[in-house]
């Protein structure tokens, strides 16, 4: 007897075990598999096209000819392309001051319509169209704007006031920062989409709370509503970055990088020298640096904001 109780003991102690692990498990392999198409989507069309960018960014390759192992040599004419570099700044300065002005401004657009204003879906739809408009309509759009002559609408605005017409888009000190007013029009609204929607999440306890010690606005604003829009704020802030670095579209029609690389931005430059220099390896090998900046941009980022968990 003493046997068999002694051969039974290791089942008993075995079967809260797998009760414990039997929902687990299966949760994690409805995980796995709901979790799969995602993932094969992403190994096809991100993770083999990055793998072959970078064995073709190590080769001399311009379609025609097979391409020739060329080890890191794209990499240094890389370090020594002038215009490159300069395509880089201008996403810099781009970035550095369009997606602050606009997500300072979708904040503000956010916080009014999060209160019972008139006219406030009106107002939605205006701020958010520009968005879902596609981008070439933009740009042909601000191209009128943008006239040099007098019967564009900005020299008709200014030459109201005795001013103009000016080159917006033709002269290297006015197009860059003409450039930078069109992404920042265009980014406000899905900014202020995101922002007001992290907005109604949070809890009007902490304000009615807050009211009771006596906060204004102000600190209302800076002490709850700030901190609770941090994921919100790491969201959009990365987002904006990589759209910012993979703006090509707006360019190709406004300026086409110029004047005199004015307004060249990287995604332009890989452009140029993939299909009008053919000079495919080395349009590889930009790729892959544009990678890693984003990769560092989006880890400086988390850093900047404090991640997306609000701690």
């Amino acid at each position: 007897m003493t046997a068999t109780a002694t051969r039974a003991t290791p089942r008993a102690a075995s079967a809260p075990r797998r009760r414990r692990g039997g929902p687990r498990a299966a949760e994690s392999r409805w995980g796995l598999i709901l979790a799969a198409p995602a993932a094969l989507h992403t190994l096809i069309w991100i993770g083999i096209p990055i793998i072959v960018a970078f064995i073709l960014s190590m080769t001399a390759y311009d379609v025609v000819t097979r391409p020739e192992f060329n080890g890191f040599a794209n990499y240094a004419t890389i370090f020594q392309d002038v215009i490159f570099w300069k395509a880089v700044l201008n996403n810099v300065i781009i970035a550095g001051v369009g997606i602050p002005i606009s997500m300072f401004l979708a904040l503000v657009f956010a916080t009014m319509l999060n209160r019972a204003i008139p006219g406030r879906g009106i107002f939605r739809v205006m701020v958010f169209l520009p968005h879902i408009t596609a981008t070439v309509a933009v740009a042909m759009i601000w191209l009128w704007i943008y006239s040099p002559s007098t019967s564009g609408l900005m020299n008709t605005a200014l030459g109201v006031v005795g001013i103009g017409p000016l080159p917006y888009l033709t002269s290297p000190k006015l197009a860059l920062a003409s450039v930078i007013l069109v992404t920042i029009w265009q980014g406000i609204g899905l900014k202020m989409l995101i922002y007001l929607a992290a907005l109604q999440g949070v809890d009007e306890q902490l304000y009615e709370a807050s009211s009771i010690d006596g906060a204004n606005f102000i600190q209302k604003f800076r002490h709850i509503t700030i901190p609770m829009l941090r994921p919100a704020t790491f969201f959009i802030l990365v987002t904006s970055l990589i759209a910012n670095f993979q703006t090509f579209d707006l360019i190709y029609i406004l300026t086409e990088g110029g004047p005199a690389n004015a307004t060249n931005v990287v995604t332009y430059r890989i452009y140029q020298t993939a299909f009008q220099e053919f000079r495919f390896g080395l349009a590889s090998a930009q790729s892959v640096i544009l990678l890693l900046m984003l990769i560092v941009l989006t880890f400086f980022s988390r850093r900047i904001v404090g991640g997306t968990d609000g701690d």
